[in-house]
């Protein structure tokens, strides 16, 4: 594009922040807030390719679509598996932020500042710029999601004390020790939400011979989730398909055996927090020992989580104060700190 039509245009589209997570895209709009947050999720037909729905409306259709239409989630492990349906849901919700009322101008070329995964390759890293450049941004920046989630939770990654920070999103852990705006001991693990709820999922299959859906088992997750023991325990009455007759079939959950379920996957991410307090220099170990760790995604809301990783680590856990918006909130306060942005992107 022309650069001067480039920057006209520019001048009257918003600069947008995005999360764009394996389980959810949030977009917030510089100066505005939170315009988005949806499933990464995309409907389309199986033979034309051709998109049927993108988000909410796509989430609905998840184990009730025809054979010739499928719903794809573009995005695996936080990074792109399917470049032309990531392409086509960046664009729709870059375009829709730009239709909402009061906003001015319908052919966005907005600046992006967008988190992504930690220790990704740079193919992946590639990728993940080309789809933002072909969404429309004049401007792309990219962000490690633990420095975006550390800034999100007002911690002062510029400080020369060290802070940790442990965001468990869709498709990714993120684990990382930062101190003087970089991030000095870090573990990306390919476990977190959706592993979870492949848990759930097995779990049932064995012990009951239920085939249950992976909406189902995520709201089994968020209902009976837990990773210490309560002192209620909780049920909960689930459906799905026998599968020895065939037939639908009801059978009763409860939290303490979905402890159980999730119990490798916890066990595996606590692990590995011990694992990068290890690493860390013993100054910073010192500073994390003090100051505690933050929790952040939508895994750190699985009840007693916190309580059994400061059992485990003997340290101070406590989550922030809006763990599902940590990443996208720092992404937004980059946009507005160009200093900031050169320093930690």
């Amino acid at each position: 594009m022309i650069p001067v039509v480039d920057h006209i245009l520019g001048y009257f589209s918003w600069d947008l922040a995005v999360d764009l997570g394996t389980a959810n895209t949030l977009i917030y709009v510089g100066g505005k807030g939170l315009a988005i947050r949806e499933p990464s999720i995309v409907a389309t037909h199986k033979r034309t390719k051709k998109v049927i729905a993108i988000g909410l409306d796509a989430k609905k259709m998840i184990g009730k679509t025809p054979l010739n239409i499928t719903t794809i989630r573009p995005l695996k492990d936080g990074v792109i598996s399917d470049y032309d349906t990531t392409l086509a849901m960046l664009s729709y919700f870059v375009h829709k932020v730009h239709k909402k009322p009061g906003f001015r101008f319908s052919f966005p070329r907005p600046r992006l500042v967008i988190g992504i995964p930690s220790q990704i390759t740079e193919v992946e890293r590639r990728a993940i710029f080309d789809v933002a450049k072909k969404a429309g941004a004049r401007e792309a920046f990219l962000v490690e999601e633990p420095m975006a989630a550390a800034i999100g939770a007002a911690i002062g990654v510029e400080d020369a004390n060290g802070s940790m920070i442990v965001d468990i999103g869709g498709g990714t852990c993120e684990i990382a020790i930062i101190s003087l705006g970089g991030i000095v001991v870090g573990r990306s693990l390919k476990i977190a939400g959706d592993t979870m709820d492949r848990d759930i999922i097995s779990y049932v299959r064995t012990r009951y011979g239920l085939a249950i859906g992976e909406k189902t088992a995520e709201e089994v997750k968020i209902q009976l989730g837990s990773a210490y023991v309560m002192g209620l325990e909780k049920q909960m009455t689930i459906r799905g398909r026998d599968l020895e007759r065939g037939l639908p079939k009801s059978i009763k959950l409860t939290s303490t055996q979905v402890r159980e379920a999730l119990a490798p996957t916890i066990s595996t991410i606590v692990e590995n927090i011990r694992d990068t307090i290890n690493d860390a220099p013993p100054e910073l170990a010192s500073d994390i020992a003090e100051r505690g760790i933050v929790l952040c995604g939508g895994g750190s809301l699985i009840s007693g989580l916190p309580k059994l990783i400061s059992h485990e680590v003997k340290m101070p856990v406590a989550v922030a104060s809006e763990p599902l918006s940590c990443v996208v909130l720092g992404c937004a306060k980059l946009l507005s700190d160009k200093i900031l942005l050169e320093r930690v992107k």
